[in-house]
C-alpha cells in the first residue's frame, strides 16, 4: 500500500503541503480513490492572499480526475480553512481544481476538449460518463472563462439576428461578429430592452468602432442601433430581403392554387418548392418540372420572375446604379397588381436607405445564417434545452471561438 501512495503522490503532481495519505481500489467497482491530506504549516487567504494558520478544515469533499486506466478516479480531502482578520474564515484554494466544481482542473480540460470534437454532447457524456447536468457545468465554466479571457478589441461590422427558441412565439435576439465569424453573445426575447442589452455587452470603445449593423427590418432591433450604436450605419440584407420575397412568391401561388382548384386545375398544388429554388440549383427533374409550370403563364410565374430579377440589385456596381435599379424594379412589381409582392416592396421603400447602405458597406447576413444553421444543428442534437440559459452556453460554447482552456 505504501508504494501506492508513493505511486499516486509522484502521479498527480501536487504540491508537497498536499499529501497522498490512502488509496482504495476497488477492481469490481472500477474505482480508485484517492485521500489527500494537508501537512503544510500555513494557509493563505483566497481573497486577499494574506498568510496565516489554518483554524479548522471543511467536510470531505471529493473531485472527479482523469481516469487511471479503465478506473474511475476520485480525489477526496479536508481542505483547510482560514480565519483571516479582514476578509473572514475562508476555504482556500485547492491546486487541482476551481473553486464549487466536483471536477480537477485536468478533468475539466479534458472534458472541454472532448465536447468541442465530439458529434454530439451526449456522445461525449457517455465516454465521460456523466449527466447532463454536470456537462452543463463544465460547459457552463468554460464559456466563463473564454469571456473572461476575450479581448475588448474593435468589432467594426456586426449582425443581430433572431431564432425560435421554444414553441409559443419564444425567441433569443444573437449579435454576431461578421468579420470574425463568431458570436458575441445571446439574449433572451427580441424586444427593444433586450436588444438593448444585449448591445450593451459591447464596451463603449466597441461600440463607437462599429461601422455597420446587418440586421432584419425588426423595428426593435433598428430602434436599439439607432439609441446605442448611434455613429452605425444600419444594412438591410440580401437575405432577409430574399425570405420576404419568397414569402411574397408563396403567398401569391397560394391564393392562386385555391382559385384553380375551385374549376379543378391542381397543376399548382405540391409545386411550394419548386418556385423557391433558385434556377442554378435546380436538378434535371426540378428544371423540367419547373418549365412546364412557367410555360402555364400563372400569376405565381411573374411574381417568380420579378424575385429573381431582384437578385441583380446586389450586383450593381455603385449606390447610384443601385437606387436606379431598385427605383425600376418597384415600377415593375406596382404594374403586376400582386398584393403580396406589393406589400413586400412598400415595405422595401420605407427601408431603401438601409438596403442601398449595402454598396456602402458590402455587408450581409451571410456568417449569421452560417451560425444559425450550425446553432439549429445544436439545437436539433440537444433535442431541446432545459433553459435558455443552457442554450445560450451551448451557442458561446461552440460558435464563440473562445479561449476556453484550463
Amino acid at each position: 500500500m505504501q508504494k501506492l501512495t508513493e505511486h499516486y503522490q509522484q502521479l498527480l503532481g501536487f504540491p508537497a503541503i498536499w499529501e497522498v495519505d490512502d488509496v482504495n481500489l476497488s477492481v469490481s467497482g472500477l474505482k480508485i480513490e484517492v485521500h489527500l491530506r494537508f501537512v503544510g504549516d500555513e494557509v493563505i487567504c483566497p481573497q486577499c492572499g494574506v498568510r496565516g494558520k489554518a483554524y479548522d478544515k471543511a467536510p470531505e469533499q471529493r473531485w472527479r480526475h482523469l481516469d487511471t486506466m479503465q478506473f474511475e478516479t476520485i480525489i477526496i480531502a479536508r481542505i483547510p480553512r482560514c480565519q483571516c482578520e479582514t476578509c473572514g474564515v475562508k476555504t482556500i484554494a485547492v491546486p487541482w481544481a476551481a473553486p464549487h466544481s466536483r471536477f480537477t482542473l485536468m478533468f475539466e480540460g479534458f472534458a472541454v476538449a472532448l465536447l468541442q470534437h465530439c458529434s454530439s454532447v451526449q456522445a461525449a457524456s457517455n465516454i465521460l460518463k456523466l449527466d447532463w447536468h454536470a456537462v452543463d457545468q463544465i460547459m457552463k465554466r468554460a464559456v466563463e472563462r473564454g469571456l473572461l479571457r476575450r479581448e475588448p478589441d474593435d468589432v467594426v461590422h456586426v449582425g443581430m439576428d433572431e431564432k425560435s427558441f421554444r414553441s409559443g412565439q419564444k425567441y433569443i435576439t444573437i449579435l454576431n461578429d461578421l468579420d470574425k465569424s463568431r458570436v458575441l453573445d445571446v439574449i433572451e426575447d427580441r424586444t427593444l430592452t433586450a436588444t438593448k442589452k444585449l448591445l450593451g455587452t459591447l464596451s463603449k470603445q466597441q461600440r463607437k468602432a462599429v461601422k455597420s449593423v446587418s440586421l432584419d427590418m425588426w423595428q426593435a432591433f433598428a430602434t436599439a442601433t439607432h439609441k446605442l450604436l448611434p455613429a452605425a450605419d444600419i444594412v438591410h440584407d440580401r437575405f432577409h430581403i430574399s425570405k420576404y420575397l419568397n414569402d411574397a412568391v408563396n403567398k401569391v401561388r397560394h391564393q392562386e392554387s385555391q382559385e384553380l382548384k375551385k374549376d379543378g386545375d391542381t397543376r399548382l398544388v405540391g409545386s411550394k418548392y419548386t418556385w423557391l429554388r433558385n434556377p442554378e440549383k435546380m436538378t434535371k427533374s426540378q428544371k423540367t418540372r419547373f418549365n412546364e409550370l412557367i410555360a402555364c403563364e400563372f400569376k405565381t410565374g411573374v411574381a417568380w420572375v420579378l424575385k429573381n430579377i431582384f437578385r441583380d440589385f446586389w450586383n450593381c456596381s455603385s449606390g447610384l446604379r443601385g437606387e436606379i435599379f431598385f427605383a425600376y424594379w418597384c415600377e415593375l412589381v406596382d404594374k403586376t397588381k400582386l398584393k403580396p409582392l406589393i406589400k413586400v416592396k412598400d415595405m422595401m421603400e420605407r427601408h431603401k436607405g438601409n438596403i442601398l447602405n449595402y454598396f456602402k458597406h458590402q455587408v450581409s447576413n451571410a456568417i449569421s445564417e452560417g451560425i444559425n444553421s450550425k446553432i439549429q444543428l445544436i439545437k436539433a442534437t440537444a433535442r431541446g434545452f432545459r433553459g435558455f440559459e443552457s442554450y445560450r452556453t451551448r451557442i458561446l460554447f461552440y460558435c464563440g471561438k473562445l479561449d476556453m482552456k484550463i
